[in-house]
């Protein structure tokens, strides 16, 4: 696969799970008054770093060889496009005398910082096809 390739599809990956964390900020401050609700979070970033170190791992582990293929395939790098991210809900903290533990202003500043990154994210996709094009054009 071509860097270019690589770039817009991690980019695009990126933007997908920028509009989750979107989503699941927005239902947390929907639910900042509900006795008991507990925050979410999306994570994806460490999932992604591993797939990418057990790839560059990869060219320096020993090869083994499987003669059926029911055999556990160690040596098989762990592909980054099937990494999905996850929403993990924040059970050990209660900020709330209600049992709840979203902080509307905080989760206003993550809004916040969830859409300047994905205007970041537009701009380099935009930058990425920009260069294939005067690549192109010569």
């Amino acid at each position: 696969m071509n860097t270019f390739t690589r770039s817009v599809e991690l980019l695009q990956r990126a933007m997908d799970v920028n509009s989750l964390r979107y989503q699941v900020s927005a239902n947390n401050i929907a639910n900042s008054e509900v006795p008991n609700y507990k925050r979410q979070e999306v994570n994806f970033e460490s999932e992604l770093k591993r797939a990418f170190e057990s790839e560059a791992d990869t060219a320096h582990r020993f090869q083994l060889t499987r003669t059926d293929e029911g055999h556990i395939a160690l040596d098989e790098p762990y592909d980054w496009r099937k990494v999905e991210p996850r929403r993990v809900t924040d059970w050990t903290t209660t900020a709330n005398a209600n049992g709840n533990n979203v902080d509307a202003e905080s989760e206003a500043m993550n809004i916040l910082k969830i859409q300047m990154n994905y205007r970041l994210l537009a701009q380099l996709e935009s930058f990425e096809f920009s260069q294939m094009k005067t690549a192109m054009r010569r």
